[in-house]
């Protein structure tokens, strides 16, 4: 039976929010789940001080008797612990995989570049908050349990990625981010205006040379601006990558949202 580490690296989770998704545990034989007591911490903004999300990761990255570890919530945060946790996982931690999404794009990014795991784009216990979220979950629990049915299907044979679109560009230059060459690179954004994303995809674009191209998932829950941009989601990555000579591959149903698909990194 897969046993899984739930770890809070950005923001915290709720007592009732832990004890919903065990129940939805019940009905998924095969998958143990173990939440960390440093998911239910706050500090500010955070799940925790900088160094309890860094012990609490390290803990169960490092612990052999699990076989995954699974983020429990996005936010902001898992930028500021990843690059210490990295030299601290030993050989445990390189048999795992590591299922999260959104902010934990940073520990994701910095697992792939260290070359430690499996990295996942999956839904994370906090989606049960989401109306409709139970199904969000549950597909990454059945993934835990060896159901595949909940992943994004791969076009092609290059390997796969999928981040937050503004996790992904602000990865990029700083000692966390992976070698995405010859990937399928796949993002998606929420709450950010159009210019923003059209901001980011100008940066983003500039440092994703040698990939195999670059598929949209959900830009979602779009601010209205004081005018109109002139160009949707779809126009705009057309558009940078094009710039960037990166081949623009189409739609990828990800998103902040309880339809986002599993993406495995790699292969």
């Amino acid at each position: 039976m897969p046993r899984i580490a739930i770890c809070a690296p950005a923001r915290s989770i709720t007592h009732a929010d832990a004890a919903a998704v065990r129940a939805l545990a019940q009905t998924v034989p095969g998958v143990a789940l173990s939440f960390h007591p440093q998911c239910f911490l706050e500090a500010g903004h955070f799940a925790g001080s900088d160094a309890q999300r860094l012990a609490a990761f390290i803990e169960c990255a490092n612990d052999p008797s699990f076989d995954a570890v699974w983020f429990a919530r996005g936010g902001y945060g898992s930028n500021r612990i990843a690059a210490a946790a990295m030299g601290q996982l030993g050989a445990a931690a390189r048999a795992k995989a590591y299922l999260g999404y959104s902010d934990t794009g940073y520990m994701l990014g910095a697992l792939a570049r260290a070359g430690i795991g499996r990295q996942v784009h999956a839904p994370m216990p906090g989606d049960i908050r989401r109306a409709g979220g139970a199904e969000a979950v549950l597909r990454s629990m059945r993934w835990l349990a060896g159901d595949r049915t909940g992943e994004e299907p791969a076009r092609d044979g290059h390997p796969r990625a999928a981040f937050n679109l503004t996790t992904l560009a602000m990865l990029c230059g700083t000692p966390l981010m992976p070698d995405l060459a010859g990937h399928v690179v796949m993002v998606e954004e929420v709450s950010e205006h159009l210019y923003a994303v059209d901001r980011l995809f100008f940066h983003l674009t500039a440092q994703l040379s040698g990939i195999a191209g670059l598929r949209l998932g959900r830009i979602s829950e779009v601010p209205e601006n004081d005018v109109p941009f002139g160009a949707d989601a779809v126009a705009i990555a057309r558009d940078w990558c094009g710039r960037s000579a990166i081949p623009y591959l189409g739609r990828a149903d990800i998103g902040h949202d309880i339809a986002n698909r599993i993406v495995p990194f790699g292969p």
